[in-house]
């Protein structure tokens, strides 16, 4: 991992440093994308582009001009971007002092990022996700929501809880800025069936399912599945 301010050394660059080099090749990659007839592309906005720390008073410009060329670039080959708000990461800033998502303070954070390229990319971007996989803190709390070690139940689905409400708060913040809009956050998930016909394995199927629908109630009728 190299930090905002680290100097590379060129000389031993390779993949493992530079990656797919998105940033530097993104015209290249969406003539491709264009070539084989895509007409929508998912990514991401990185946070921490946009607030460094997490909770700077204005956001970066360079990174916000980033996302510019970006979409930019899509509109001249006729693709439209589906973006996610948030893959897995909070800026290291608000993690020192805030820690993860089990802090409630957290959520106005998040709300003013997400305000923020509402705004700026409102003519350019009409459709949204505020979080990848968020039901993914069920099954792994550091990657979802930040929590290390090995948290309580009550730990995790608190930090679910408020990224939930943040989740909530973006969905109402882009139909006010961008009425035309949509917006929602993507699940990870699938039926489960069980094993045999023996209760024990139709009972854990049925629970696994509502793992699955607490995360989709709440979101599509307002209340946690009793």
């Amino acid at each position: 991992m190299h930090g905002p301010v680290t100097e590379r050394d060129e000389s031993t660059s390779c993949i493992k440093d530079r990656a797919i080099n998105f940033y530097h090749q993104y015209p290249q990659d969406i003539q491709l994308f264009a070539e084989m007839g895509f007409k929508v592309l998912r990514t991401s906005i990185a946070w921490t582009r946009i607030y460094p720390e997490g909770d700077e008073a204005e956001p970066c410009e360079a990174g916000l001009a980033f996302y510019d060329r970006l979409f930019d670039e899509m509109a001249k080959h006729q693709i439209q971007p589906l973006i996610t708000l948030s893959h897995y990461e909070m800026p290291y800033g608000l993690v020192k002092k805030l820690g993860d998502w089990g802090n409630r303070a957290v959520i106005d954070h998040f709300e003013k990022y997400a305000r923020t390229v509402f705004s700026r990319y409102k003519d350019k971007v009409k459709h949204w996700l505020t979080f990848n996989e968020i039901n993914m803190a069920l099954h792994s709390p550091f990657t979802g929501i930040g929590l290390s070690g090995e948290p309580t139940k009550q730990e995790i689905y608190q930090a679910i809880h408020h990224q939930l409400v943040a989740s909530a708060r973006a969905v109402k913040a882009c139909h006010d800025i961008i009425p035309d809009a949509k917006i929602g956050n993507m699940l990870l998930g699938a039926v489960r069936y069980p094993m045999t016909c023996h209760p024990k394995d139709v009972l854990e199927a049925q629970s696994k399912n509502r793992e699955w629908l607490f995360f989709g109630d709440v979101q599509v009728r307002g209340t946690y599945p009793a």
